[in-house]
């Protein structure tokens, strides 16, 4: 593999520290050549450090990318890796004359990187700005910068994330701490506490903050010193700044330092006041010193740094909150020592310079696996066989647990048949949806958008659920028939991937749901018998049609370990007895709620169950949850808040008997064979338990007092059958294998 290394040349700090240890250690396995546009002390470091490097000096982007193509001349490229904003318009430039996709690292904030230089500001970070948005792929470094590019609308699937490595193994020469300090010119005393800041002098960094700390701290801490290494535009202003706070003897500037290692053995606290961050150099190569660390919440930092834990966080520009942590530190040497120690120990283990090499090879691998992909894909003959990608539609977005579990386990069966298809969900909040699956989503109703992506995807998933139904919305059947008719019309093959179906109600509805169905669908799963026998009634046959089970099914628990931490966090005992109640809101819900409020108190006294609630819709059921507590004579434990269906799923796990209105909420639980009843609102809630073939359930319109408390007494005498219970489940989990089948005929 050979790929070529864009930069500008001028850079230093953590960005330099990367792309130069990168290179060296990539050399190692594949061919990795560093061009520069610019000789100075960058170009001579690589040098030094055996990167095999060209330097091409001219201003003029023209000239540059006509030596560039000459020394490329008749030599394979298979990627061009890109660096800030000189990189990035050379690769941009670059990429009409060899035909190798284009990746950057964003090392920081783009819109930050020229603060308090306008006209540079103007110039190379439009420039850059533009050029960003022509590339192929981008890499992050931290997840924050991912969700960062997510949020400014960067294509969400070809976006990775790496994080800055340190080289923990080789042994760190440190000249003498007096020795270098006088070299510095700062004088030091005995118990003498120096705090120390590595970054250039630009008001990204945010120098001033940190000098009003000292200003506080120092009133405290009378020993306390600073010293900040680094240069730049604003070197005057801070002096100034410092000699107006009267700091001139406890503050000093040293300018650009070049042994960094000596610089952090020398010091006591390591300091970062930054705006605005990736995943800074400052904090880890301090982490190889123990040192006790202070940062700005900003960027990958709270990765690393477990407030508290082994180390502070404070938030950006507050002084006061910096100066708390600062005065910490400098009156308590243990403490210093403690959280430093904690913090090399999480360093070491997860931000070594190996992992990072690692991660880079992978993501190239992964970026010469889609663009196989995509040449495989633009060689085929046919327009139909031209296109590519899905599209899945379904109530995603709404903060609803089972839903997501509905869309994870559909993402995950068509990423298994094709690791790198492009995938767009259409969804009502598309920026969650984006960052917690990396797909690209489009809002609901943004049709002519929706239509375009139809246009190119090879496949649309309506995916699981209870969509084909008016019983909540006659829009909302209406709205998921059209778009099951529009990708048809727009070329698409079409799926519904187990799903409810019904009720359909009138006559008109129905009619036109069979006439959808039968013309523009390819293939239908669906999730119990009960649908089966709904198509027939409407008069659906022509789709290919498969009964399998919830795709929710096939969901792994979250460890125990995470479900036990947040019982034992509201004061509950993980091994202790608990009734769980999953409740929604619904017509005649609240004249319901003395029943079930009832209920809890008699499993309370009678069955010696602790009553909890949790949220399948955490924006919704807490409501209800509510209403019923208020009606209780006793305490009850709302767990609310609880978003990821994998943890909900180990929660449910340790309850001993379930009463839920959410179907999600009897499916997580039938995966730990806990024993059911269900509060019917709609069929679906009795059609699963049939299928499922355990469990009691009634309408809530029906439901009473005395049928409830008969139901718990009934599910409790069904404790000792857990295993057997799951057994069950076991089986409707091996049938939800016909939803993927379905899809891989429709994809591949």
């Amino acid at each position: 593999m050979r790929v070529i290394h864009l930069i500008g040349g001028g850079d230093t700090g953590g960005a330099k520290t990367h792309v130069l240890h990168l290179l060296r250690e990539l050399n190692r396995s594949i061919d990795a050549q560093l061009f520069c546009f610019m000789r100075g002390e960058f170009s001579d470091d690589a040098r030094k450090m055996g990167i095999p490097i060209h330097v091409i000096e001219s201003g003029n982007p023209f000239i540059g990318l006509r030596e560039l193509k000459k020394l490329l001349s008749g030599r394979q490229v298979d990627i061009i890796h890109c660096h800030g904003a000189r990189g990035n318009l050379m690769g941009n430039l670059l990429k009409h004359f060899i035909k190798a996709p284009v990746v950057t690292t964003v090392h920081s904030d783009y819109r930050l990187d020229y603060l308090g230089r306008p006209v540079a500001r103007l110039s190379y970070g439009t420039t850059n700005l533009v050029a960003l948005r022509r590339l192929n792929y981008y890499i992050g470094v931290s997840d924050p910068m991912r969700e960062l590019l997510i949020k400014r609308g960067f294509p969400t699937d070809r976006i990775y994330t790496i994080y800055n490595g340190i080289d923990f193994t080789t042994p760190l020469k440190l000249r003498p701490k007096e020795e270098f300090l006088k070299e510095l010119g700062v004088p030091y005393e005995p118990g003498d506490v120096l705090g120390g800041i590595v970054a250039r002098l630009d008001p990204v960094k945010d120098h001033p903050t940190l000098l009003r700390a000292m200003k506080i701290a120092c009133g405290q801490c009378p020993n306390l010193k600073l010293i900040c290494a680094g240069d730049g535009n604003t070197m005057e202003k801070l002096r100034e700044m410092a000699r107006s706070l009267g700091l001139e003897n406890r503050v000093f500037f040293v300018g650009w330092v070049t042994d960094i290692p000596s610089f952090y053995n020398a010091i006591d606290i390591n300091l970062l006041t930054s705006l605005s961050e990736t995943f800074p150099y400052a904090i880890t190569d301090g982490t190889r010193s123990h040192l006790p660390t202070i940062s700005s919440r900003v960027g990958g930092v709270p990765v690393l740094i477990d407030h508290g834990e082994n180390g502070f966080l404070f938030t950006p520009g507050d002084e006061k909150e910096l100066a708390r942590y600062l005065t910490a530190f400098a009156q308590d040497p243990e403490l210093r020592k403690t959280m430093g120690d904690r913090l090399y120990e999480k360093a070491s283990k997860k931000l070594s310079l190996e992992s990072m090499v690692v991660c880079q090879l992978e993501i190239y691998e992964s970026i010469l696996a889609r663009e196989a992909r995509k040449g495989r894909i633009q060689s085929r003959e046919t327009r139909r066989e031209r296109r590519d990608g899905v599209v899945v539609c379904g109530a995603y977005g709404h903060g609803n647990a089972g839903d997501d579990a509905i869309l994870k386990s559909i993402l995950h069966s068509v990423r298994e048949l094709d690791e790198y298809v492009p995938i767009t969900v259409l969804a009502k909040n598309t920026l969650s949806i984006k960052e917690r699956y990396r797909v690209n989503a489009v809002y609901t109703f943004n049709i002519p958008k929706i239509l375009w992506h139809m246009r190119k995807a090879r496949l649309y998933i309506n995916g699981g659920g209870t969509l084909i139904q008016n019983a909540t919305s006659h829009r909302s059947l209406w709205y998921y028939l059209f778009t099951l008719w529009a990708a048809k019309r727009c070329g698409c093959r079409v799926a519904m991937y187990g799903c409810g179906i019904g009720p359909v109600r009138g006559g008109r509805n129905i009619k036109l749901a069979s006439w959808v169905l039968n013309s523009s669908v390819d293939s239908i799963t669906l999730r119990e018998p009960d649908s089966m026998q709904e198509l027939r009634r409407y008069g659906v046959d022509r789709p290919r049609i498969s009964l399998g089970s919830d795709p929710a099914l096939v969901l792994e628990p979250a460890p125990l370990s995470q479900a036990d931490k947040i019982l034992l966090d509201r004061g509950l005992d993980p091994e202790g007895r608990y009734i769980c109640f999953l409740l929604r809101t619904w017509w005649g819900f609240y004249e319901k709620a003395p029943v079930l409020a009832a209920a809890a108190e008699y499993a309370r006294e009678k069955l010696g169950l602790t009553p909890v609630f949790l949220s399948i819709n955490s924006l919704q059921d807490g409501a209800a949850a509510k209403a019923v507590m208020d009606k209780m004579e006793g305490p009850g434990v709302l767990l609310d808040g609880i978003g990821s269906p994998e943890l909900l799923i180990s929660l449910l796990g340790r309850m001993s008997v379930v009463v839920s209105m959410r179907l999600h909420g009897l499916i997580f639980s039938s995966l730990s064979g806990a024993p059911l009843v269900g509060v019917s609102y709609d069929p679906k809630i009795g059609s699963f338990l049939r299928y499922l073939d355990y469990g009691q359930w009634t309408d809530l319109s029906a439901v009473t007092e005395s049928w409830l408390v008969a139901a718990l007494e009934e599910a409790y005498r069904q404790l000792p059958r857990r295993q057997e219970l799951m057994e069950k489940t076991k089986r409707l989990i091996e049938v939800e294998k016909v939803n993927l089948k379905a899809v891989k005929d429709l994809l591949l």
